[in-house]
């Protein structure tokens, strides 16, 4: 699977091999700097393999070559000199872990000058600020990496990063994407997975942390297990949802470094369902690349960090490819999920995850960081999020069709569509999720959602200084006439089914409408329909209640 991922970039390396172009879509960085994260995020797959004895068809000497001429500062491909939040760091990591793991591809080949050449080059990102988040571990990478081949490096910016991430920790297992940031997956695909290689390599030389990150995993996949459905598919949720099967790095991760967090059989059948759940779906180009997109190809769901290198990021997910032939993992039975919870509240996360017919839903409390990444309520703030429905993004906010107002309440004022954005005040009970919230000055809202055995019951508190309407609105069904398509929308209830699954919606009081979202908005269909309710809010005070139900049809 690696190889056919990563043959169709072969073409596309520069002439010295330290560039790889793949695409004309921008990003908040220089072209420069594209094609340096373009060619450093393969390394995420092909580090593994090498370590593991493989490699694909020559590209070891394509690094060597890129590496030399990138960190060189007489060459034509030099990757130049940093500033402050330099995009350059994230792709030094993958270097310092190529250090880690394969130091014979990429270090023992090189002449002395041209180890001096990469040691210094690598060293920069010791001169600039990071990011406050899980940025903080690029530098520990890099410097754990020059340590471990003998090169120059600052353990003051090992121990500078690893307090920094320390501070993050919550308890339980999680972390914060940065103090009070977001708990998404950028704690299982970045800090735990960092930590996890950390505490492997450093197991000799930092005991202590090294137990501690092992243990923390351990504590952490007890909940993270429940975001995945029965056939591997995991819940979109939060931001960088382009970096698509590196949702599954984290197992990989906990199986390389020995946590015994399930089975061996239980992680290999989890991982295998899950690359093989991705590699049905259509997210490469006709060239081959890897696209921007989630279940397919979608610029408008991207990150403004989104270039067209960057969903290579998912490649993180093989780092089971360095385990040795003689490795449990490789003869382990493939195993299914442990019994689910059917409900698991996890504090340290501000949710509830309830596992049904094989899906996993997520009901967040809508908390998220502001303002910082494009979509932030849509990632974070809807009522459910589904590994079967997925969410939708906006291509406008003038109307329902555009707004495509998946899971949530939609209000619909002055000629635009209104959403919860964040919350000001939440808890989480034994049994459901509360908040308050305002989608614009002159409403405030109370909103409990309850999760039942057959999907979720969502009572509303509006409070609203002018009349409006709102709609209540469930899962985006995929709505292809060739998948069985079918809607019905009758007194106050309404429903949008496929071949495979069905969402229906009622509530006393509510109109049914099914609406249909313009192309490209929902994660996993190109083309969906929302089921709503539809309740007209007159100035004053109201209270709603809407029943959202979910089937399995097949």
């Amino acid at each position: 699977m690696l190889s056919d991922i990563l043959l169709p970039l072969k073409k596309h390396y520069s002439d010295a091999g330290a560039r790889l172009s793949l695409g004309s879509s921008g990003a908040t960085y220089e072209r420069s700097i594209v094609t340096m994260e373009a060619f450093a995020r393969p390394l995420w797959g092909l580090v593994p393999l090498w370590a593991g004895g493989g490699d694909v068809d020559e590209f070891a000497e394509i690094y060597r070559r890129g590496i030399v001429s990138g960190t060189d500062p007489n060459s034509e491909e030099y990757w130049g000199v940093l500033h402050d939040f330099d995009q350059r760091m994230v792709e030094m990591a993958a270097l310092g872990y190529a250090l880690l793991l394969a130091p014979d591809k990429i270090w023992e080949p090189l002449g002395a000058a041209e180890r001096k050449n990469l040691n210094d080059w690598l060293l920069q990102i010791n001169n600039y600020r990071s990011h406050d988040n899980n940025w903080k571990f690029f530098a520990v990478l890099v410097n754990t990496g020059l340590s471990s081949v003998g090169g120059e490096y600052s353990q003051d910016m090992i121990d500078f990063g690893l307090n920094a991430i320390e501070s993050y920790y919550i308890g339980d297992g999680w972390y914060g994407d940065g103090k009070d940031g977001c708990r998404d997956y950028y704690i299982s695909f970045a800090i735990h997975f960092y930590s996890l290689i950390y505490a492997k390599s450093m197991k000799n030389r930092d005991e202590k942390r090294s137990a501690l990150f092992a243990e923390r995993a351990k504590m952490f996949a007890e909940d993270f297990i429940c975001w995945f459905a029965d056939d591997g598919r995991a819940v979109p949720y939060g931001r960088s949802m382009t970096y698509r099967f590196a949702q599954a790095a984290f197992w990989s991760a906990c199986v390389y470094a020995e946590v015994d967090a399930f089975p061996m059989g239980v992680l290999k059948g989890l991982l295998a369902r899950h690359m093989a759940d991705w590699a049905d779906a259509p997210i490469f180009d006709n060239g081959g690349v890897l696209s921007i997109g989630y279940r397919y190809q979608n610029l408008n769901m991207s990150e403004f960090y989104n270039a067209p290198g960057s969903p290579y990021w998912a490649l993180k997910t093989f780092l089971v490819l360095a385990l040795p032939d003689g490795h449990p993992f490789w003869s382990a039975a493939v195993l299914p999920l442990p019994e689910p919870e059917v409900f698991r509240v996890i504090p340290s996360a501000n949710m509830i995850v309830t596992r049904r017919d094989g899906e996993a839903t997520v009901y967040p409390v809508g908390n998220f960081t502001p303002p910082g990444f494009v979509h932030m309520a849509e990632k974070y703030s809807k009522f459910a999020y589904s590994s079967r429905f997925g969410f939708s993004v906006p291509r406008s906010c003038r109307t329902l069709r555009e707004a495509a107002p998946d899971s949530t309440l939609a209000f619909e004022a002055d000629g635009y569509i209104f959403v919860r954005r964040g919350v000001e005040r939440s808890e989480i009970t034994d049994s459901s999720v509360r908040s308050v919230w305002s989608p614009i000055k002159g409403i405030t809202v109370r909103t409990e959602i309850i999760p039942t055995s057959e999907g979720h019951i969502r009572r509303h508190s509006i409070t609203s200084e002018f009349s409006c309407r709102a709609y209540d609105c469930g899962f985006a069904v995929g709505n292809d006439a060739e998948q069985g398509f079918g809607e019905l929308a009758d007194g106050g209830a309404a429903s949008a089914w496929n071949d495979e699954y069905k969402c229906s919606v009622s509530g006393k009081g509510g109109t049914g409408v099914v609406i249909a979202a313009v192309p490209n908005t929902n994660l996993m269909e190109p083309t969906t329909s929302i089921p709503a309710v539809c309740y007209e809010i007159a100035a004053g005070s109201i209270e709603v209640e809407t029943v959202v139900l979910t089937e399995k049809r097949k």
